[in-house]
C-alpha cells in the first residue's frame, strides 16, 4: 500500500547526532496516525554515521529505508536519490538534524494535501519565523548577497530559496527530481526555476529553526560553487534538452 508521506533525510559526516535524529524520527512516525516512508540517504560520509543507522535499523527492526553510496556527491545528489527512491503520495525533505521539527512536516502536508498546492517550502525570512540558533556575521552576509542575485536574476520574487525543508506532491517530485542537474547546494534554487517554469503553485511558510551548529558548508569553496550552478541553469534550460 502507498505511504501517503516520504520523508527523505540526507546525511553527511553526522555520526554525532545522527542516531538521536533516527530515534525522534521513529517515535514521530509511530505518534501519527497516516503511513510515513522514512528514507535515510548516506551522502558517502567518511564517519561512521552509515553503520550507526544500520544498526540501529537492525537492533529496533525499524522500516526505515537507507539509502547509500560510498562517495560524496552533494546534498542535492542525496535529496534526489531519496526521491528517486520515494513511494509517497506527497515528499518532503528536511535537513539529519530536523533543524525545522515536525509540526512543520505536518502543516506542508496540510497544504499539499487539503490545500492542493503543488510545492510548499519553508520560510526563514518571514516575519513569523523564529531562529534559536545564532548565525555568524559572515554566513549572515554571504546569504543575502547570494539570495538578493537569486531573487534578481533567476527566481524572481522568493527571498528564502534555501530553506533546508520543502514538499513536493507525488507528480511533481516525479517530474522536477529526476531532471536535477545539480548535485551540491545550488539544487534548492533548480528546483524552484523549474516549478516556476512549469507554473506550480507554491506556497511559501514561516519555519521555527532549532538546528545544531555543525555545518557542512564551506563558505568560501560551496558559495562559488553554488554561484557557478546557479548561472548554469536559465542556460540549461534555454539552450539544452536537460530539462525536456
Amino acid at each position: 500500500m502507498k505511504p501517503k508521506l516520504s520523508l527523505i533525510i540526507p546525511v553527511y559526516n553526522a555520526s554525532t547526532f545522527v542516531l538521536k535524529t533516527i530515534k525522534e524520527v521513529s517515535n514521530w512516525q509511530k505518534s501519527i496516525d497516516y503511513s510515513v516512508e522514512i528514507i535515510m540517504v548516506n551522502d558517502g560520509s567518511p564517519d561512521n554515521s552509515k553503520t550507526i543507522i544500520e544498526n540501529f535499523i537492525v537492533q529496533n527492526n525499524s522500516p526505515i529505508k537507507l539509502v547509500s553510496y560510498s562517495k560524496n556527491k552533494g546534498k542535492g545528489y542525496a535529496v534526489k536519490q531519496g526521491m528517486l527512491h520515494a513511494t509517497g503520495a506527497f515528499r518532503v525533505f528536511t535537513d539529519a538534524d530536523i533543524p525545522y521539527g515536525f509540526e512543520i512536516i505536518e502543516r506542508i502536508l496540510h497544504y499539499l494535501d487539503f490545500k492542493e498546492f503543488d510545492v510548499c517550502i519553508g520560510n526563514r525570512r518571514s516575519i513569523h519565523s523564529q531562529y534559536y540558533t545564532s548565525i555568524t556575521f559572515a554566513r549572515k552576509l554571504s546569504s543575502f548577497i547570494f539570495t538578493g542575485f537569486v531573487s534578481r536574476f533567476v527566481v524572481t520574487g522568493i527571498n528564502d530559496t534555501q530553506c533546508g525543508i520543502k514538499g513536493f506532491t507525488e507528480k511533481v517530485a516525479n517530474e522536477i527530481f529526476p531532471k536535477l542537474a545539480v548535485s551540491g547546494f545550488g539544487f534548492d534554487i533548480e528546483i524552484l526555476y523549474l516549478s516556476y517554469k512549469k507554473e506550480y503553485d507554491i506556497k511559501r511558510i514561516p519555519v521555527t529553526f532549532e538546528g545544531n551548529e555543525n555545518s557542512t558548508i564551506s563558505l568560501l569553496k560551496d558559495s562559488i560553487m553554488m554561484l557557478k550552478d546557479v548561472m548554469l541553469i536559465p542556460f540549461r534550460y534555454h539552450f539544452t534538452k536537460k530539462y525536456k
